[in-house]
């Protein structure tokens, strides 16, 4: 390690000596193991420094340039250095052979995603957290990096740097505001000239904070240039519109500083303003970026890509015919700042409201730069949720109270996600959010019809339109829960519209979205009254590409989910106990819940069942069908059902779930927490040092294991939730004869009894050890900083590590075996 930390010394001095002679390449922010900046004099020491580059170095040739740099992104995320310093024009990363560079601001929104763990180490690149910021970044930086070979393309190389780490004009004035910086700009706006305004902020929304900074931006000589914002600046006074400030009883109030304009004046001078129209028009635009992360998501404050905002236009004339936008009006109702409605070209049928008025602002100034076509008139504040249609424009009123008129009114919307619960507070890691989604005139008036659905703002938007402006259109963006989720039965009997043309995306293609689900975007035609229970969806990459069809399914029809499958059949968990299964919930988003321990006391609520020799082939089915298939954003939300009977007669099935359950990752059982009965093989077979406590599992595969039939049935209504009334399946699957395998069944046997037999050579082994025990044993643990104790991701025993990976080959190829009888038995749709 220490001489591989001289070499990246050594490449660093050579990239700064050989093409940064011009600038000053020395300074140390954190981490970040280089920075280019302009060469420095007394002038510049009352202010921020530009930076041209901040780049990962590595030694030798053979990094991923890409996964440098997701380490250079974590690295700056998890210090902030974005917010403590000026951010750079590039992002680089290089090594001995190659040096790559990306601008800035097309990665800047990573940076503020909701609810990402920043708290990782950069250079750890098995992380959950890095290979999630990976798998989004990566299209993205194979798209827009320069790279450049240092010996083939040098005089490429420097002319790139010349022409783009220009010195001297750029510090004349101050700080140039563009499309890199101006988050931070507004950043340090907050913390330097924000409280130097004589307001009291709480009287101030803060999504209305903004608009302060809109005025000092957008402004020359102490005078903002536009009169329709929010906020304008007059000298040494903010003027602030009625609607903006609480309380106010004028039609404009007045705020002074109270500093005597000191901060703000010293904050200015480092700045040149206005910014330059395209950067302006961008700021304008990306209001989103600027309003404080919590109401971005409550408030629904997203940013629908635009990629995705042309695809829905498409499939919208696909849908309604080439002339759509002739024929049909359009209303966004959760407008933001009108990217949704970009592209559209009959602006006398366009309207836009939204829950803040100060977006609206930034939709008239939008408007005013022929930077959205809409009609100033048709632009409105409008809080969809509570207020009465009596506040729309008159002539929206008159469509709506209009019954053919009506029938060509497209609702086009990518309404805000909140919920009143979510998995973290379910959890106990964050606060509830209750009144996000049922402090409104919406939801109180549809709870008794749609029940648990109405906690989601985008269900309450969908039942009001379909309720109070029936025949029209609806074309929205949302999440699979309408067509999918089980609490949203309820929501499907009610909201009786046709499905039309659909599609489905990755939902980390939306800024600030974080997570592997699909976003979708359906349009629905509510004269026609039809119940949802299956659609064939385009899918989409996050990159463009189609990626073919997929069935989305409501599941209301169906025998009930995998977890009533379990618990239709008899056991007795009286004795003879040899596990517990976790059983989590009944969708791939919760396949981490899905796992094997000792026992239920391990877990601090348990829910699932008892493993005793009666049911063990259903929990291992069980186990091998819910993990068999990888979690992908594409099936998060697909569910696990109530197979059909096949299943029954088909031993090639079972036993290659039992080998599959074996030597699971999610197969947790550990000595040390009790007996280890999950030992396929015989202390002969693997050269084990003394006799096993428990021979049960060779047993079983060996046919010797007798059965009892269970005395009663233990219900389990405190362990599984969804308990139904059932009619109980008796039947066996304790073999009398010698387990016949599959060839890929008998792969993995093998390989794993080739990894016991290297671990029982080891000194002081185990005689006793699990697999979950033989992996700790090579790989070793650490102490997490939350004081839990961790397995480590690898091993330094090279021969352990082979055998492993042999193991891990054979437990893919077995898992594509089983996956399509997982479907051809009905545990999922196709």
């Amino acid at each position: 390690m220490a001489t591989n930390k001289i070499r990246e010394e050594e490449v660093k001095n050579k990239i700064r000596q050989e093409f940064f002679q011009d600038y000053d390449a020395t300074p140390i922010l954190g981490d970040i193991d280089f920075a280019v900046t302009t060469k420095k004099s007394s002038e510049d020491e009352l202010s921020d420094q530009e930076y041209f580059l901040w780049a990962e170095a590595k030694a030798g040739n053979t990094e991923d340039i890409y996964a440098s740099f997701v380490q250079l992104i974590i690295t700056i995320g998890k210090a902030h250095t974005h917010e403590s310093y000026l951010p750079p024009r590039y992002l680089g990363a290089f090594d001995e052979e190659k040096i790559a560079f990306i601008e800035y601001h097309h990665i800047v929104s990573v940076f503020y995603q909701n609810d990402f763990n920043w708290n990782v180490t950069p250079s750890n690149h098995s992380t959950k957290e890095f290979h999630m910021l990976y798998d989004l970044l990566h299209e993205q930086l194979k798209k827009e990096i320069s790279l450049f070979d240092l010996r083939k393309d040098e005089k490429e190389l420097r002319k790139f740097i010349r022409s783009n780490f220009k010195l001297g004009k750029q510090r004349t004035n101050g700080i140039n505001i563009t499309k890199n910086n101006f988050i931070f700009v507004f950043q340090r706006w907050v913390e330097e000239v924000k409280p130097s305004i004589a307001v009291n902020w709480d009287d101030v929304p803060k999504t209305s904070v903004v608009d302060f900074f809109y005025a000092d931006l957008i402004s020359r000589n102490d005078y903002t240039l536009r009169e329709e914002l929010a906020v304008v600046l007059r000298g040494d006074k903010y003027r602030i519109l009625q609607n903006i400030l609480k309380g106010a009883t004028q039609l404009f109030s007045e705020a002074t500083f109270n500093d005597g304009k000191t901060a703000y004046n010293q904050f200015w001078n480092k700045y040149v303003r206005p910014p330059r129209k395209e950067y302006l028009d961008l700021i304008l635009k990306r209001r989103d970026l600027l309003i404080p992360q919590d109401l971005r998501r409550y408030q629904g404050a997203f940013f629908t890509p635009p990629q995705w905002v042309q695809k829905s236009q498409e499939y919208l004339a696909m849908e309604l015919g080439e002339d759509w936008q002739k024929e049909y009006y359009v209303w966004d109702c959760c407008a933001g700042t009108g990217n949704l409605l970009f592209g559209l070209t009959e602006k006398y049928r366009v309207y836009a409201s939204t829950l803040d008025n100060a977006d609206v602002q930034v939709m008239h100034e939008r408007i005013k730069e022929k930077s959205l076509d809409l009609l100033d008139s048709h632009v409105f504040q409008f809080d969809f949720l509570n207020d009465s249609f009596d506040k729309l424009p008159q002539s929206l009123q008159d469509i709506i109270n209009d019954p053919e008129r009506r029938r060509k009114l497209v609702v086009y919307i990518n309404p805000p996600y909140a919920e009143a619960g979510e998995t973290r507070q379910l959890s106990g890691t964050s606060k509830n959010k209750t009144n996000v989604a049922v402090t409104n005139m919406t939801y109180q008036k549809y709870l008794p019809v749609i029940g648990i659905a109405g906690r989601e703002l985008f269900a309450q938007f969908f039942m009001r339109i379909y309720d109070e402006i029936p025949t029209s259109v609806l074309a929205e963006f949302s999440k699979l829960k309408t067509l999918q989720a089980p609490n949203f039965r309820d929501f499907r009997q009610a909201f009786r519209a046709k499905l039309g043309r659909n599609f489905i995306v990755p939902a980390n293609s939306f800024d600030n979205v974080k997570g592997q689900f699909p976003i979708g975007f359906f349009i629905w035609h509510t004269e026609e009254k039809v119940t949802f229970e299956h659609t064939t969806s385009d899918v989409y990459a996050k990159n463009g590409d189609c990626l073919g069809e997929k069935g989305i399914y409501s599941y209301d029809n169906t025998n009930g989910n995998i977890g009533k499958w379990v618990n239709s059949f008899r056991n007795d968990a009286n004795k003879d106990k040899i596990g517990f299964m976790s059983n989590g919930r009944n969708d791939f988003q919760n396949q981490k819940l899905v796992y094997l321990i000792n026992k239920k006391e391990q877990m601090p609520t348990p829910r699932g069942w008892w493993v005793t020799p009666f049911n063990f082939i259903i929990i291992s089915i069980f186990l091998a069908v819910r993990h068999s298939i990888e979690a992908t954003w594409l099936n998060d939300r697909d569910q696990f059902l109530y197979p059909n009977d096949e299943w029954k007669s088909d031993r090639d099935f079972q036993n290659n779930c039992l080998v599959f359950t074996l030597f699971s990752n999610s197969n947790n059982i550990q000595s040390q927490h009790g007996t280890n009965h999950w030992i396929p093989f015989s202390e002969e077979e693997v050269g084990a040092q003394d006799n096993f406590e428990s021979h049960f599992m060779h047993d079983f595969i060996m046919g010797k294991v007798k059965e009892e039939k269970p005395q009663h049935k233990e219900t389990m209504q405190d362990l599984f939730a969804e308990q139904d009334s059932q009619t109980t399946d008796d039947s066996s699957f304790t073999p009398t004869e010698p387990l016949k395998f599959s060839q890929e069944a008998q792969a993995v046997l093998d390989a794993g009894r080739e990894l016991w037999r290297y671990y029982h050579k080891q000194a002081g082994a185990n005689p006793n050890a699990s697999y979950y025990d033989i992996k700790m044993h090579f790989q070793g643990t650490k102490i997490t900083k939350s004081g839990k104790v961790q397995m480590n991701s690898t091993s330094e025993d090279a021969t352990y590590n082979a055998l492993l990976a042999d193991l891990r080959q054979s437990m893919k190829l077995l898992a594509a075996h089983i996956e399509p009888k997982v479907y051809d038995y009905g545990f999922l749709k196709k």
